[in-house]
């Protein structure tokens, strides 16, 4: 099976920027096109090959949180599912060729256009990853002073936190800020109301999820402001690639957990002296594995075969 690891829409639409996943199109003056492609990124560098199917995975999910959470927050859909028969209706006649339906079908999504807030909005709900190194080291988390003193690896917070990092430039490292930091970079009050709001999205995840055998560790959110300046969820939503999601069949305080995140090919990395380096295919095998867990995420979330 092959993988779609960049798109080429030959300029009907102005492309305006490739992440490390999403290929972004200008339609106009309101419109983006993202594109989720099979790229596939660990440690900030993305590999050579994708996961096949991948992006339209991450699509499809995002759709269903958009969905699930609609009530809690407006979202930037401008429609409300990847359709291709509404999709291409509002596209330029031209990309209803084969050679471009084949790249964009299942994998895009028609958007509208926000003021980005300049914030990686994560919360945590569990102890883990950088956040462990720093609580065991001086016993906070993003500088925040964490009152329990006796948490273990993988512990559940006694309420989630909100824990910020800076929104990086591609190819740039994202850095863990505090609140406080985050407050002089978007304002106090607006710092109040993406925080207040992201753990409100991620306890009504959480909860969901956990019924699903699934436990989100934390997650990022990105927030937009729409022209009369009310916050709107943007980019993608709980997904495996923004989010720490564990098996609670699994799970078990005290150590590391099993993860359908991208932990498996940071593993693969790691333990073949490749992480943060350029120029990476992965095996076959880890490819396929990697895969099996963005399926088995998607299928038991939203209860939907793949």
């Amino acid at each position: 099976m092959s993988s779609l690891t960049t798109t080429n829409l030959d300029g009907i639409l102005p492309l305006l920027a490739r992440g490390k996943v999403r290929d972004i199109y200008s339609v106009d003056d309101q419109t983006l096109l993202f594109v989720a492609t099979d790229r596939i990124s660990a440690y900030d560098v993305i590999m050579e090959n994708g996961v096949p199917e991948k992006g339209k995975l991450l699509t499809k999910l995002s759709e269903f949180w958009f969905d699930f959470l609609k009530d809690t927050v407006p979202n930037h859909l401008k429609l409300k599912t990847s359709s291709d028969d509404e999709l291409f209706a509002h596209l330029p006649k031209e990309l209803s060729e084969p050679k471009y339906k084949d790249q964009l079908s299942g994998r895009a999504l028609l958007v509208k256009k926000m003021k980005l807030i300049p914030l990686e909005v994560i919360v945590r709900g569990y102890i883990t990853g950088s956040a462990w190194k720093e609580y065991k080291k001086s016993g906070t988390v993003h500088t925040l002073k964490i009152e329990s003193t006796t948490l273990q690896e993988s512990d559940a917070f006694p309420q989630a936190i909100f824990t910020p990092s800076t929104k990086a430039e591609q190819g740039e490292h994202d850095e863990n800020i505090s609140p406080e930091q985050a407050e002089k970079l978007v304002g106090k009050e607006l710092c109040d109301e993406v925080a207040a709001k992201a753990i409100e999205l991620y306890t009504k995840a959480r909860d969901y999820a956990k019924s699903k055998g699934i436990i989100i560790a934390d997650t990022k959110f990105e927030f937009g402001l729409d022209a009369d300046n009310k916050l709107v969820l943007v980019d993608e939503v709980l997904t495996p690639d923004s989010s720490r999601f564990w098996n609670a069949s699994t799970y078990k305080v005290g150590q590391s957990q099993d993860s359908y995140d991208k932990q498996f090919l940071r593993d693969w990395l790691t333990s073949n002296g490749l992480a943060g380096k350029d120029g990476v295919a992965m095996s076959d095998d880890v490819v396929e594995k990697s895969r099996a867990k963005y399926i088995e995420a998607y299928e038991a979330l939203t209860g939907a075969k793949w």
